[in-house]
Order: C-alpha cells, then structure tokens, then sequence
C-alpha cells in the first residue's frame, strides 16, 4: 500500500472526480448534434467520451454521428456545445457523494488544494461556485490554461511551481487514464478514483499509487479520520 506521509498538497480533476457533469455535458452535445440534423448520443455514451477536454469531445461526438469531423464542422459544432452547455453546467451537475464533506476536512487539516481539469476555463468557476466548493481550492487550472492539457504533464507542473511543493509532495487525484498519465509524466503519486469517466475501463489498468472506490476514502489514505469517526 503505497505511503502517502510525504504528501503536503492535493490537485483534483473536476468531472468525474468531484462532480458527475454527464448529465449536462451530454444535453449540451445532444442539444448542438439535434441543431445540425444529427442523432443524439445519450448520456452512457457521451460520458465514455469526458475527458479530453470540450475540442475533443465534439470530435468524439461528430465521429459517432459518422460526420467528417473537419475543422469547419468542429468549430460549428463547438461553438453551439458552448452555448447549450451554458445554459446547462449548473443544473446538468452534481457533486459526488461526501466530496464537499471530504474537501472540508482536507482543508481544515491544512492541505492547500488545487483544481486541474481539461475542461473550458471560462465553465469552471461558474460552476464550482454554483456547488459550493469555490473557497476550497487556492489554484484553479482549466483546460484554456496551459498550452497542453492531460495527460499532459504541464498543468502538474504549474500546480507544483504555485503552490511551491515538489513532485513527490503533490498527490493528484482523479478518475481517467488522463490523470493517471498526467501526474505519472510529472513525477507525482496519483490515486484513481472508481466511479468515474474512464472510457469503459478500470482505473486500476493505468496503476496508480491507490485505487479507491469512495471519495471520502481519501481521509484515511492521508492518516485522517474518516467521516464516519468524525460523526460519532
């Protein structure tokens, strides 16, 4: 079982790790493919294409609809996603059970915390505002950010220079191959999430330091009490 006792600060991937955000994600990509005539995907399929940012999901989405995914019809396509999905970011997602409850500790016992998705940065904000778990984060990376976007290592790599920790002090959190890949490049423990986006794999295949099935596992996997100690 991979030591965890070196860690001094977290980053988060945002969909499918702390927010299930399929269910907008895949209106706003139904809502753009009806508008051009197209079949619409549905939310199992759709959630199968997360993670690789909003350019790449509408490449996945005009492939499936057997459209030639040249870069006229992508910045169409792109251009109608982002305003659907404008209108759906806040009511299209949910938190993951106890991730607001598990925030709230790691922050308490000092853990500055930073938020790295591939996700458009101008949805990012909006959103964890609207969830309630803005105040949480120190750093804030989204997908408009960086030059390269996971698994890229780049985004880690401004997460270590920010918040001033090395490699082997940042534990990153997430629940695709891209995170998992991501923080391997940079150099940084990683723990794959279950739950999540992984385009119909386990995470346990891109071997991560842990694998765990609940959020608020990360408590113990860190030497804190777990939520259930601290209610009794």
């Amino acid at each position: 079982m991979a030591d965890f006792s070196a860690i001094r600060g977290l980053a988060f991937d945002l969909d499918g790790t702390l927010v299930d955000s399929a269910p907008g994600l895949a209106a706003a990509i139904d809502l753009a493919l009806a508008e051009m005539g197209l079949p619409q995907a549905g939310k199992a399929l759709v959630g199968t294409w997360i993670g690789n940012g909003a350019d790449v999901l509408v490449q996945r989405a005009l492939r499936w609809a057997e459209v030639d995914a040249t870069t006229e019809h992508c910045q169409q396509m792109r251009q109608r996603f982002d305003h659907f999905y404008a209108q759906t970011v806040d009511s299209g997602s949910r938190l993951f059970p106890q991730v607001k409850e598990t925030l709230a500790c790691l922050a308490a016992s000092g853990f500055p915390m930073a938020l790295v998705t591939n996700k458009p940065t101008p949805f990012v904000a909006p959103l964890l505002t609207a969830l309630g778990i803005i105040d949480y984060f120190s750093l804030i990376i989204g997908g408009d950010d960086v030059v390269e976007k996971k698994p890229h290592p780049a985004p880690l790599y401004l997460v270590f220079g920010k918040l001033g920790l090395r490699a082997n002090e940042v534990l990153f959190v997430g629940d695709s191959r891209n995170d998992i890949q991501a923080a391997q490049a940079a150099g940084c423990p990683s723990v794959g999430l279950t739950y999540g986006y992984n385009y119909g794999e386990a995470i346990a295949l891109s071997c991560p330091e842990r694998v765990l099935e609940r959020f608020a596992d990360l408590l113990p996997a860190l030497g804190l009490s777990s939520i259930e100690d601290q209610e009794i």
